[in-house]
């Protein structure tokens, strides 16, 4: 029999890996890979890895003015290393983040996107092979449509927990969301006490909402489900057009036969009575929406701090490894 990866596989969902571990990728066979400091900063720790970092350092001493812009070089330049790696196994995309740092500041963030779509293209990797992965964020979403409409760089808008948030990135014309389901799932179970079932799961609704606005209303910006808790979350996904999915998950679908039926269906959503919100160019409407919402508000600042600090224990590191060079 099938086993249940296969045929999630089936039901018409993109799986992509949630890991910056190659071995991990090439076992699953997926079609693209995302990547954040977090992932990154657990692979750099492993030995196999040892030899991109010290490319990387050896970029960044000879790229940048004094020590804080050889640290910021190396980064830039190891997170394209494991893209590049990554993309030697995938056929499809590689997501890369933007430093959250940035996730209040346009400008800086398209200049990040663009430095870093410059770094894969001295590695000879085109850019429609890569996604800029930005937060949800107002100032993010901007930069997502400037990359998108004046320079053709596909985004992926990550950290994502409402339905404002996906309308914004929909009319910003981004190649790609990521709702997150799992850290939903996390403030409701803290803020209510409760344990929910996978179709009950408030982070699964969300998914769900945004799956049926965007299909409903006719946006071409691919829905991928991201941080799963638990199979369970994954196939009451099935039918989604991609999701992002960790090792132990993947691995357990892989091992797993049971039966994977399609959840999704874009043209069942097309039936439904959607009514159509637009944030294009009001500003004050999408943060007024959006502060209404105190579980994205928590979880978006939650998320780009976790990432930042992740990217700063990454820099220290690399930091001792310049100085060492």
């Amino acid at each position: 029999m099938t086993n249940s990866l296969d045929q999630l596989k089936a039901t018409g969902t993109t799986v992509v890996c949630d890991s910056g571990d190659f071995a991990t990728i090439d076992k699953y066979k997926p079609q693209d890979a995302t990547t954040n400091p977090s992932l990154i900063l657990a692979a750099s720790k492993k030995e196999e890895y040892a030899k991109l970092i010290d490319e990387a350092v050896a970029y960044g001493k000879s790229h940048g003015k004094d020590i804080d812009d050889q640290v910021d070089a190396t980064l830039d330049s190891l997170l394209t290393q494991f893209g590049k790696e990554i993309l030697k196994i995938v056929p499809g995309k590689v997501s890369t983040e933007v430093d959250a740092r940035f996730s209040f500041d346009t400008k800086a963030s398209v200049e990040k996107a663009l430095h870093i779509i410059e770094l894969y293209k001295e590695q000879g990797i085109g850019k429609e092979r890569v996604l800029i992965k930005l937060a949800s964020t107002w100032e993010g979403i901007q930069a997502a449509h400037i990359l998108q409409s004046k320079h053709g760089i596909n985004c992926n808008l990550t950290l994502m927990f409402s339905l404002v948030q996906a309308i914004a990135a929909a009319e910003a014309g981004a190649y790609l969301i990521s709702p997150f389901v799992g850290r939903i799932l996390d403030w409701y179970k803290a803020a209510t006490k409760k344990e929910y079932s996978a179709s009950e799961d408030p982070g699964v609704k969300s998914v769900q909402e945004i799956f049926n606005y965007y299909k409903k209303h006719g946006y071409k910006t691919i829905v991928m489900g991201a941080s799963f808790r638990s199979v369970g979350e994954v196939t009451e996904l099935a039918g989604c057009d991609y999701l992002t999915i960790a090792p132990n998950l993947l691995e357990s679908l892989y091992n797993s036969t049971d039966p994977v039926p399609q959840k999704l269906d874009a043209k069942d959503a097309t039936n439904l009575d959607i009514k159509k919100k637009s944030y294009l160019n009001d500003e004050a409407l999408f943060r007024f929406d959006f502060n209404e919402d105190q579980m994205a508000v928590e979880k978006l600042r939650e998320g780009i701090s976790k990432f930042a600090a992740d990217a700063i224990t990454l820099k220290d590191i690399l930091r001792k490894k310049i100085e060492k060079a």
